[in-house]
C-alpha cells in the first residue's frame, strides 16, 4: 500500500488510470408500442421544446389547445399540421382518442385542468413546478390512483445527459453511498426582466432551482432530508426584480448537500455538480446547462463518458417517454406526481427558511410562499 493509499483510502488522483466509461442507460427510452395519442393544453413559450422532442421521437400529437387560437395554430403549422386546434380544453378532454394530456399552463391556472383531466380518465404530464400546495398535490396523486391513470411531472432535468448519467451511476452503486453533494450555478438570469417570471418573488429558489432540488432527491434515493437552511439576497448589479442570489444547505443522516446560485453572473458563466460517495466520486462541469463534461472516479480508475444529446430537447423527450412507457407497462412513472412531492418539500422548506432566517423541516412547510406570479413555462 502506498503512502497516499494509507492516508486517503484510495490512490492519489494522479495515480489513477483512465478506464472505459460504464455503459449506462442515460438516454431517453421510448415506449415499445408508441401508439398512445397526446394533446397539448397550453402552447406558450416552452411548448416548442415539447413539440420538437415529440416530433423527433415520432410521438402522435393529435390536438393543440390554447385560449388564443392563433398561438395553437402557429404551433400546429410548425410541428403537427394534422393536429386539431381548440380554445376550450373541455373539448380536448371529451375526445376518446386522446390518451395523454401535456399540461403547460402556469401552476395556479393548471390546478383545475389537472383535476378535470384526471376525472376525464386521461393520463397527465404536468409542467413543473407541479403544484404550489402539497395538500392539493397529494389529492391529485390520490385522484389519479382512484381513476386508474398515471400522473407525471415534467422534471425534464432528470434526462439532461450529464445528470441522467450521474443518477444512473449513483443508482448502480458505482460511487457507493453519496455523502457529499455540491451544486454551483453561476449564470445571467436578468433576461427575465419584462417577462412574467420577473413577478415571481422566488424566481431562483423556486422557479429555477426546483430542477436542482429534484435531481438532489434523485441522487439521494431513499435518504430523507432532516433540515434545510437557505438564504436569498439581491445582487448589487442585477436588473431583475427578484433576488438573484440564493444558497441552500440540506442535512441528511451522514450526508450533506449544498446548492449555490448566482443568477447575476454576467461574464464567465459556469455550472458544476459534484457527488462524493463512500466508494468514489462523480462530477460534471461546463459553461452552461447544455455543455457538460462528466467524470467518474473510482478505485479502479477514472472515466469520462462521451455523452450524446443536450438538456433541450432531450429532457422533454425523456419526461414524456417515461410516462408513455409506464402507461404501457402498467406501472408508476419514475417522474410521478407522488415522487415529485418529495422534491417540492425541499423547495418549499428552502424558500421558507430563506424568508424566516431559520432552518425548516421538509414536509412541514405545506404551501409555496411568496408571489408565484404566473410562474413557469420555463424549463
Amino acid at each position: 500500500m502506498t503512502e497516499e493509499e494509507d492516508t486517503y483510502g484510495i490512490a492519489d488522483i494522479e495515480e489513477l488510470e483512465e478506464m472505459e466509461a460504464p455503459d449506462l442507460p442515460y438516454r431517453p427510452a421510448d415506449p415499445d408500442a408508441g401508439d398512445l395519442s397526446i394533446a397539448l393544453i397550453g402552447t406558450g413559450g416552452i411548448s416548442d421544446q415539447h413539440l420538437t422532442a415529440y416530433r423527433d421521437a415520432g410521438y402522435d400529437v393529435v390536438a393543440l389547445c390554447n385560449r388564443t387560437r392563433e398561438k395553437a395554430e402557429e404551433r400546429r403549422e410548425e410541428f403537427y399540421p394534422d393536429a386539431d386546434v381548440y380554445t376550450d380544453y373541455d373539448e380536448v378532454l371529451a375526445r376518446e382518442d386522446v390518451d395523454v394530456v401535456d399540461l403547460l399552463p402556469h401552476p395556479v391556472a393548471r390546478e383545475s385542468i389537472i383535476e378535470d383531466s384526471l376525472r376525464a380518465g386521461k393520463h397527465v404530464l404536468s409542467q413543473k413546478p407541479f403544484v404550489v400546495d402539497l395538500e392539493f398535490g397529494e389529492q391529485m396523486v390520490d385522484l389519479a390512483a382512484e381513476e386508474g391513470v398515471a400522473l407525471a411531472v415534467n422534471q425534464n432535468g432528470r434526462w439532461a445527459p450529464h445528470w441522467s448519467y450521474m443518477r444512473h451511476a449513483i443508482s448502480e452503486g458505482l460511487i457507493g453511498e453519496p455523502h457529499g453533494v455540491r451544486f454551483a450555478v453561476d449564470w445571467n438570469h436578468n433576461w427575465i426582466v419584462d417577462t412574467e417570471i420577473d413577478d415571481i418573488e422566488h424566481a431562483v429558489l423556486y422557479d429555477f432551482a426546483i430542477h436542482w432540488f429534484d435531481i438532489l432527491t434523485c441522487f439521494m434515493g431513499a435518504a430523507e432530508p432532516k433540515r434545510v437552511y437557505a438564504s436569498y439576497e439581491p445582487s448589487p448589479s442585477q436588473r431583475a426584480d427578484p433576488p438573484l442570489l440564493g444558497a441552500t444547505i440540506v442535512e441528511y443522516d451522514g450526508a450533506q448537500a449544498t446548492l449555490s446560485f448566482d443568477a447575476d453572473t454576467k461574464l464567465g458563466p459556469e455550472d458544476r455538480t459534484y457527488v462524493a460517495g463512500t466508494e468514489g466520486t462523480i462530477a460534471s462541469e461546463g459553461p452552461d446547462l447544455e455543455e457538460q463534461t462528466v467524470t467518474l472516479y473510482t478505485a479502479e480508475g477514472y472515466a469520462t463518458p462521451d455523452l450524446a444529446g443536450t438538456w433541450f430537447p432531450d429532457g422533454f423527450r425523456g419526461a414524456m417517454a417515461e410516462l408513455l412507457s409506464a402507461i404501457e407497462e402498467d406501472r408508476e412513472p419514475e417522474n410521478s406526481g407522488r415522487n415529485n412531492l418529495r422534491s417540492l418539500e425541499l423547495c418549499y422548506a428552502a424558500v421558507a427558511s430563506a424568508e424566516d432566517h431559520e432552518p425548516k423541516v421538509p414536509g412541514e412547510v405545506r404551501e409555496m410562499r411568496g408571489e408565484t406570479g404566473a410562474a413557469s413555462e420555463s424549463k
